[in-house]
């Protein structure tokens, strides 16, 4: 539930694509004001679009709180469930929260309902037909539009579970440190508010918010403690296979379980490379140095193998294995959509889209060796990291990298690394 700090920030902000003011009016002990079919084409029109908020008791054009009496508050709240569920088809599903909110100058205050719409899985109708939320109204969508969206909704129900709430977290899990690396110089929202927006809380099916699947791997310090699976295992191996390097005693040059959020694993990922490859030298004109490998490349396969991972798969993790001559990357997994290897450099996908978004917005650490790249974000949303890898890789050691799928369910990446020859 938002707190009272909250309520006032949304009202002072005014109407937007995910918010309405409605005052409510009485004649009597009856309820005139909304009228129930408008109503109900506000709330369907958010729940057609990506939900909002409906606020009763403040009026439109002056965002003055005028409260509802509290003798008719539970009549207003009554109505409004009961417009949710018999005037909209199908039902939608919504959240109230009363609220009493400091009247201006803080000597009394006034009582309001606020309405919380999720973005919706289906495509609702009301009194009007089928509408959306259009900036700060609302528009009848033509039959075109209407296809696109059942399409829309019906593709977000498949593909979109790390915007699904985690059992087990609270808003309160959020690490205010690592929300506050998306604000900008233009952010005046609350955490709260922030951390909505971004995709990173969802309000439960009680009510409650809860962090998403994004909001535990991008605002948490340890995202495995409700994902187990969401790190990085990194193992470097003294020989050109597992079998081989076991001949030795110590067979594994070194190990590691790369956790934490996702930007920090993907810098602990190019750390360890860096520091296991091996460095040949060139005599020129003065000494050259060879690495194994092109560190931008590694850095966008690390990026993609993290950001495009499936998630949902929980008994696997990401794996990365140098071994002498190469360096394989596993990452859980179908490829997303219709992707198909052969299309893989050429076309671009996003099986985890707020995830995404967030990679986007988050700034490349400074602890990456060898990384030669003009842009400042860790995502690139122009799906050019995978020509990187395969062009950048092959320019070093003369081969050019393998994709290939396992089973149908893992996506391996093999980098040859580079000669001193």
């Amino acid at each position: 539930m938002v707190t009272t700090r909250e309520v006032l920030e949304e009202i002072s902000g005014g109407e937007d694509s995910h918010l309405e003011f409605k005052e409510v009016r009485l004649r009597g002990d009856r309820v005139i004001s909304p009228d129930p079919k408008a109503l109900a084409d506000e709330l369907a029109a958010f729940g057609n679009a990506r939900g909002g908020r409906l606020i009763l008791g403040v009026e439109d054009g002056t965002r003055e709180i005028l409260g509802i009496p509290r003798e008719n508050l539970d009549a207003v709240e009554q109505i409004v469930a009961e417009v949710a569920h018999d005037r909209i088809d199908p039902p939608l599903f919504i959240t109230t929260q009363k609220l009493a909110i400091p009247s201006l100058g803080g000597t009394s205050t006034k009582l309001i309902l606020r309405i919380e719409v999720p973005r919706s899985p289906s495509v609702h109708r009301s009194p009007r037909g089928y509408l959306v939320r259009s900036g700060s109204s609302k528009r009848v969508v033509s039959h075109d539009q209407l296809v696109r969206l059942i399409y829309q909704k019906d593709h977000a129900r498949r593909v979109r579970f790390d915007e699904t709430g985690v059992r087990g977290t609270t808003e309160a899990h959020l690490d205010p440190e690592l929300t506050g690396r998306f604000r900008t110089s233009r952010t005046s929202d609350s955490d709260s508010t922030l951390a909505r927006k971004l995709g990173m809380t969802a309000t439960g099916e009680s009510g409650g918010t809860r962090l998403t699947v994004a909001g535990v791997l991008m605002g948490t310090k340890r995202p495995d403690r409700w994902l187990p699976q969401a790190f990085v295992q990194a193992v470097a191996y003294r020989g050109d296979s597992i079998s081989a390097s076991m001949e030795h005693r110590n067979y594994q040059l070194d190990a590691r379980d790369i956790r934490g959020p996702l930007d920090s694993q993907v810098a602990g990922a190019c750390r360890f490379v860096a520091q296991n490859q091996r460095i040949a030298g060139r005599k020129t004109l003065g000494r050259e140095d060879i690495p194994q490998y092109d560190m931008t490349a590694v850095f966008e396969a690390v990026v993609n193998a993290i950001a495009h991972r499936d998630y949902l798969v929980s008994a696997s993790k990401i794996r990365l294995r140098m071994f002498r001559n190469r360096l394989e990357l596993y990452s859980p997994g179908a490829l997303a959509n219709t992707i198909t290897l052969d299309s893989l450099a050429y076309r671009q996908a996003t099986r985890n889209e707020a995830v995404t978004s967030l990679l986007a917005k988050c700034r490349i650490p400074e602890s990456i060796p060898g990384l030669r790249t003009t842009r400042r974000t860790l995502m690139d949303r122009r799906g050019e990291g995978v020509p990187v890898i395969l062009e950048r890789s092959e320019r070093l050691s003369g081969r050019r990298p393998v994709y290939r799928l396992i089973d149908g369910a893992e996506l391996q990446l093999t980098i040859h690394a580079a000669s001193a020859d």
